[in-house]
């Protein structure tokens, strides 16, 4: 699908984004683990979600709605393989922590995905849960999708694990796993990421003690199983980037987006962004934190992957950076390779389609920016199927001249009304 973005002469108004996507996964897993009624207000209504949604069901759990609730019942039993593959769809998120959570469900288990996920590798998390007694086989030496993975009877092997790159999905199908092992699983992560699971897993009556070491943290887990939970899932911060972003750059804006999770390291874009000069803040509200943004002046910076430690916002930064005025250079985000696609050469073929420079030196990008805004190229733009590229270029046109989206259906994976929600700032 082909979509044409028109330029906006102002942007006002309040926003939500949908329930966050990372915490959503989590909350459907968490549940179906336990014994017992769940209920989650505030669920994503994503593509990505929603096949973690059907994969739960597949496995025994009991999953329905209830006007806004959605109410998950885990078997007294446990869950049990499904006589089918599990589909994740195009969902990373859901495949990895998948593979983990997969742990206290002995039998085999078949994980497949669209085209793009199965050229996704998912060696950094095969290799832990293997050293715990999972059979885990995929294809190649990267182990990309499909994903075979046979469970045996009895405890899993609690492992210490020291994570080589930072990611939360790792650390998280580790955790995850480490439900069903005997003993304590400890993860060492030298640089702090989201702490959705653990926090999630206290919640849920879990042992789970965390300790931060410099930049890093330390995960000590105790085997048990998952109580039910009332849980409460807010706004996505990731997805507020956009808006941020969208506000940043236009030169009549001022819009806020409300009740968002309030973890730090969920936001790390906001201080890249005040530091190039946004005018940018974050306040308390009723369900986390909101986010309000206005027109901005912006000047180039240098940010650092430690920053931002999922890399998922650096798409929709390098629109920020190639309106704002000087360089703008991105260390070490050479993650971005193995996203929902080559988030990094998709960067550098966004911002060259707006009439700014960018090339990529090793693991770093690097952005000649033209200004402004106002300054940008009308374009035409192929988003590979993925949506935070799509959402990115969707920014761009706003706030530029125009612009023409191939792919952008995508969008559907992870924040279906998008397009309609940045119409209502117009």
């Amino acid at each position: 699908m082909i979509v044409t973005i028109s330029p906006a002469p102002r942007l006002r108004g309040v926003v939500s984004t949908p329930g966050d996507k990372s915490i959503s996964h989590r909350t459907l897993m968490i549940a179906a683990l336990a014994s017992g009624e769940s209920t989650i207000h505030g669920l994503s209504n994503g593509e990505d979600v929603s096949a973690t949604r059907k994969i739960m069901t597949a496995l025994g759990a009991l999953v329905e709605d209830r006007g806004d609730v959605v109410v998950v019942v885990g078997p007294d039993g446990g869950l049990h393989p499904s006589t089918t593959r599990l589909d994740c769809g195009n969902s990373g998120t859901t495949m990895r922590l998948l593979a983990g959570f997969l742990a206290s469900v002995p039998g085999t288990h078949v994980l497949v995905g669209d085209d793009s996920l199965s050229a996704r590798p998912m060696d950094r998390v095969a290799e832990p849960l293997r050293e715990m007694g999972l059979f885990l086989r995929g294809h190649g030496e990267r182990c990309t999708p499909p994903l075979t993975i046979e469970v045996p009877g009895g405890a899993r092997h609690a492992i210490e694990y020291s994570v080589p790159v930072p990611s939360a999905q790792v650390k998280s199908a580790v955790l995850l796993a480490g439900l069903s092992a005997s003993g304590t699983t400890i993860v060492h992560e030298s640089l702090r990421t989201r702490a959705n699971t653990e926090e999630m897993l206290r919640d849920a009556g879990v042992t789970v003690e965390s300790q931060d070491v410099g930049k890093g943290r330390v995960v000590r887990l105790q085997g048990s199983r998952p109580q039910p939970h009332d849980w409460w899932v807010p706004g996505d911060p990731s997805q507020s980037a956009f808006f941020a972003v969208l506000a940043a750059l236009h030169a009549d804006a001022d819009v806020t987006v409300d009740d968002l999770y309030p973890g730090a390291e969920r936001l790390g874009f906001v201080s890249v962004l005040q530091r190039m000069g946004a005018d940018i803040d974050l306040r308390p509200s009723a369900h986390g934190v909101c986010l309000v943004a206005r027109s901005s002046v912006l000047q180039g910076v240098v940010v650092s992957s430690e920053e931002i430690p999922s890399v998922d916002e650096v798409p929709v930064l390098a629109v920020a950076a190639a309106a704002a005025s000087g360089v703008t250079r991105f260390v070490d985000v050479g993650e971005l390779r193995i996203k929902e696609s080559d988030r990094l050469q998709g960067s550098v073929d966004l911002v060259s389609a707006l009439g700014a420079s960018a090339e990529i030196d090793g693991d770093d990008l690097i952005i000649h920016g033209v200004g402004s805004a106002a300054l940008f190229q009308p374009f035409s733009y192929r988003a590979a199927l993925d949506h935070r590229m799509v959402m990115s270029a969707t920014v761009a046109a706003v706030v530029g001249r125009g612009g023409s989206i191939e792919g952008a259906e995508t969008v559907s994976s992870s924040f279906p009304d998008f397009f309609d929600v940045v119409a209502s700032l117009r």
